[in-house]
């Protein structure tokens, strides 16, 4: 099995996923976002551009990748930039390059700032539109989605589902953008028949 890269969100925590890792019995590379949420800055690390670069230095095989809310434009840039190293994909609650407003999207930034005000403002910048790229994107992708998430609402992961060629969506209800943690039982489940082939029970 290819080895496994996870990528949280804006709140840069390498322990995002560990717990739906857990679950699945899957091994991998946790990353932190140096300068995002309560995670210390590091140099050189000035903006997405630089995570993506953090994340190729792993990529000297082919990987499959597993990627929360912002953590999911990261993964996108690199199947699009280095599809023949991108096996699978899982995206959570992510833009996915889609313009997320357009979409009934809440605006997180206060809230995050507010949380996290040491974390570094470039995460706030407009990030830019790949949807007319993502029809490129050949990686077999699961789409984790909540229906109760304001920030990345359902509409967000339909899109990419009619996007992305080889893509399958899951909604689970009453969730929101932290469902990887609130639900995380049922994320390993559907992680790790995707990554693997196996089917696992939810309550595992």
């Amino acid at each position: 099995m290819p080895k496994i890269l996870f990528l949280p969100g804006a709140s840069g925590q390498a322990s995002f996923w560990q717990s739906a890792a857990s679950r699945a019995g899957l091994e991998g590379v946790f990353f932190s976002w140096p300068g995002l949420g309560a995670e210390p800055p590091q140099p050189g690390i000035a903006g997405i551009d630089d995570l993506s670069a953090l994340v190729e230095r792993e990529m000297t095989e082919p990987v499959s990748i597993v990627a929360q809310s912002m953590g999911g434009f990261v993964a996108i840039k690199l199947a699009l930039s280095k599809p023949e190293l991108v096996e699978r994909l899982v995206l959570a609650v992510t833009s996915g390059g889609i313009p997320v407003a357009s979409m009934g999207g809440a605006d997180w930034r206060s809230d995050y700032f507010a949380t996290f005000p040491n974390a570094a403002t470039w995460i706030g910048d407009p990030v830019p539109d790949l949807s007319s790229r993502l029809t490129a994107i050949e990686a077999p992708t699961l789409l984790l989605w909540g229906d109760a998430d304001p920030i990345s609402p359902v509409a967000v992961g339909q899109r990419l589902l009619a996007l992305l060629p080889n893509a399958r969506l899951r909604i689970f209800p009453d969730a929101d953008h932290d469902l990887a943690r609130t639900h995380a039982d049922s994320v390993a489940a559907e992680i790790r028949e995707h990554l693997t082939g196996e089917r696992v029970s939810s309550a595992m």
